[in-house]
């Protein structure tokens, strides 16, 4: 299958791109800079020079590809509006460009769109005023290519994706515990966040491109780990202590109001379907190991 990705040189995108060429697929990466470009190449990628904005460019791309796998979402996150809209254009470009020919198109979200404190399926209904809700026009504009000819396909993301060189929720976290010196949490800790290792997410992509139906949404979820544990484990890689935090206190800890409401949601996902669809099971270390043992704490 010739697989055209979007995002491939960020963090999860390598581990992707390697799974899909081990597995004997052939990648072509959309890359705004040298450094990208040089990136993919090393991961056996042909490139396309562009960005989400080179709606023309996105469009090629897909029409000569058998598949196409969005990963790029970014921008200037003051101008949130702006990077919805990015999006969008990006996802329905794409898209248009697949139109009538039943070729997989997966779009990532996370499973911070779902309501927090319970436990939530694949099924269960986003939060369109939550803290993620930003994320799904996207998924909204992937979804309404079914009924167009395209085997479109939602997969959302753990908040932490894990492994090396991680760049995203959990370093910052073990950032503000050495600038603070201390490893908090807020209330009593027992607000569950999903993970997953990269490699596994990687491995998701590539059985969703073979296989999932369209209209899929699914869950790259390995587990769900209490919020406390992670602290605790971070306090004691750091040898700094571990202290709970009211939301007041939240607010001024961590790096922003808004981190410290990302960081206190209770946000347990399900992947069950998911695994049960696409015979799909997590293989590599888990988050608390992987923080033991891994570079996040050197």
């Amino acid at each position: 299958m010739k697989v055209f990705v979007t995002g491939g040189s960020g963090q999860t995108g390598p581990a992707i791109i390697r799974e899909l060429v081990r597995s004997g697929h052939e990648v072509t990466g959309l890359a705004r800079s040298d450094a990208s470009a040089t990136t993919l190449e090393r991961l056996g990628a042909q490139i396309v020079r562009g960005s989400l904005v080179d709606l023309d460019i996105l469009a090629a791309a897909a029409s000569s590809a058998d598949g196409v796998v969005h990963m790029a979402y970014g921008g200037d996150y003051a101008d949130p509006e702006g990077m919805i809209l990015r999006d969008v254009e990006a996802v329905t470009a794409l898209g248009k460009a697949l139109e009538g020919s039943d070729k997989p198109f997966i779009v990532t979200s996370g499973t911070l769109v779902l309501p927090n404190g319970a436990l939530a399926s694949e099924d269960t209904a986003p939060d369109r005023d939550g803290p993620a809700a930003a994320r799904l026009a996207g998924e909204d504009a992937c979804l309404a290519f079914v009924d167009k000819g395209v085997r479109a396909i939602v997969l959302r993301l753990a908040p932490t994706v894990h492994g090396p060189n991680d760049h995203g929720f959990i370093p910052m976290l073990i950032g503000t515990a050495r600038d603070k010196q201390v490893s908090a949490y807020v209330g009593d800790g027992s607000n569950e966040w999903p993970a997953v290792h990269r490699d596994d997410a990687a491995v998701l992509y590539r059985l969703a491109l073979e296989g999932a139906p369209a209209g899929s949404v699914l869950h790259a979820v390995a587990e769900n780990v209490q919020f406390a544990d992670i602290a605790t484990t971070i306090g004691q890689g750091l040898d700094v202590p571990t202290a709970r935090l009211t939301s007041e206190d939240a607010a001024a800890h961590y790096v922003s109001p808004f981190m410290a409401l990302i960081y206190a949601a209770d946000a347990p996902a399900s992947s069950a379907r998911t695994r049960q669809l696409l015979d799909w099971e997590p293989r590599h270390t888990d988050l608390l190991d992987d923080l033991a043992q891994g570079d996040y704490l050197r």
